[in-house]
Order: C-alpha cells, then sequence, then structure tokens
C-alpha cells in the first residue's frame, strides 16, 4: 500500500489535474467514451443523431419544393418532417436525461476521488504524523507550526504536508505550462526561409 506521503502527493496531483483540464471537459470526455460502450443510452444517442440528420434533410427538401405549384410534394414532406422531428425530441429528451444523470454521477464520483478524499485523509489522519523531523533541528516554534494541528510535536502534520503539496504542484505547473508556451511560441514564430524570401 501507498505510503501516506505519496498517497497526499497523487491525490493533489489528481485535484490539480481536473483543475487544470477542467472539469467540464473531462465530463465531455468521459461521456463521448460512455457512448462507445454497447448500453441502451448509446444506442438511443445514435438514434438521436439519426433524426436529427433526417429531420435536417426532410427540412432542406422542404424548403427547396415549392408550396405553392408543387403542393402535394410539400405536404408530403411536411408530415414526414414533422413526424421525424417529433421522434428526434422525444429521443433528444431521453438521451438528455441520461446525460444529467451522467454528469451527476461523474461530478460525484470525482468529488469523492479528489477533495473528498484529501477531507477524509486530513480527518482520519490528524494524528498521526506523516513523518518524522530530525531532532533539534528546528526551533521549538517551528516544529510546532509543522506538526499543526494535532500531530506529535517534532513531526510534520498531514495538513502541512497536504498544503506543502498543493504549492509545490502549482508552481511545478505553472511553470511546464510556460515552458510549453514558450517552446511552441518558438516553433511558431520560426519561419522557413523560402517563406521569407516570398513576402514583400
Amino acid at each position: 500500500m501507498l505510503s501516506l506521503v505519496l498517497t497526499i502527493l497523487f491525490v493533489h496531483i489528481a485535484i490539480y489535474l481536473v483543475n487544470t483540464i477542467g472539469a467540464s471537459t473531462i465530463d465531455s470526455l468521459l461521456w463521448i467514451l460512455y457512448l462507445k460502450l454497447p448500453t441502451s443510452t448509446a444506442q438511443n444517442a445514435r438514434e438521436s443523431q439519426r433524426l436529427k440528420l433526417e429531420t435536417l434533410k426532410l427540412k432542406r427538401e422542404m424548403n427547396g419544393t415549392s408550396s405553392q405549384d408543387e403542393f402535394a410534394k410539400w405536404a408530403k414532406l411536411r408530415r414526414r418532417h414533422d413526424k421525424s422531428m417529433e421522434e428526434y425530441e422525444t429521443m433528444n429528451k431521453t438521451v438528455s436525461g441520461h446525460k444529467s444523470s451522467f454528469d451527476w454521477a461523474v461530478k460525484g464520483v470525482r468529488w469523492l476521488s479528489t477533495t473528498g478524499l484529501k477531507v477524509f485523509l486530513q480527518f482520519w489522519y490528524s494524528k498521526q504524523p506523516v513523518f518524522a523531523l530530525p531532532e533539534d533541528w528546528f526551533p521549538y516554534y517551528v516544529a510546532w507550526i509543522l506538526s499543526f494541528p494535532r500531530a506529535p510535536q517534532g513531526s510534520v502534520s498531514i495538513q502541512v504536508w497536504s498544503n506543502v503539496c498543493a504549492t509545490v504542484i502549482a508552481l511545478v505547473g505553472d511553470f511546464v505550462g510556460s515552458l510549453i508556451v514558450q517552446i511552441t511560441g518558438e516553433k511558431k514564430e520560426a519561419v522557413p526561409a523560402g517563406e521569407a524570401k516570398k513576402t514583400p
């Protein structure tokens, strides 16, 4: 099993990734993956997409037909379009209901596996030291701050370690992000020699 030091570190990495990538982006990707599975919801989503395309096709045909000159053909297209539109709306409501339920479930699991787990660990291990400090290395007030609020004196508490992990991960993430932006920016600025001659 992972030590408490690494567990807290990995929880904070997961929280940072969720915050950086964005919860809605992760939800959308998981919904797309869920629709790839052989479920009734995926089948309904495919049927909804098919009905949408059929409705749009009928709408285009109806708009291309004159309602005065070819009234019989236009009326037939109108009936088919209305029926297809009604089926699409019904199917779309079903899929939307499944999607909202899926989103709530994903949000719950994401919260429990990141922030909820962090809060639980901080509560459960509040009196247990994450690791011990070398003896007589720090003055009393520093040792007291590092063990705050309930860890034994001369050790690092889970709350302090959690804050250290969050701060270091945020700093490293910002550094890596700015490095990537700088590298990609330099690649975009580099113009091939042939194109530089063509521009006046």
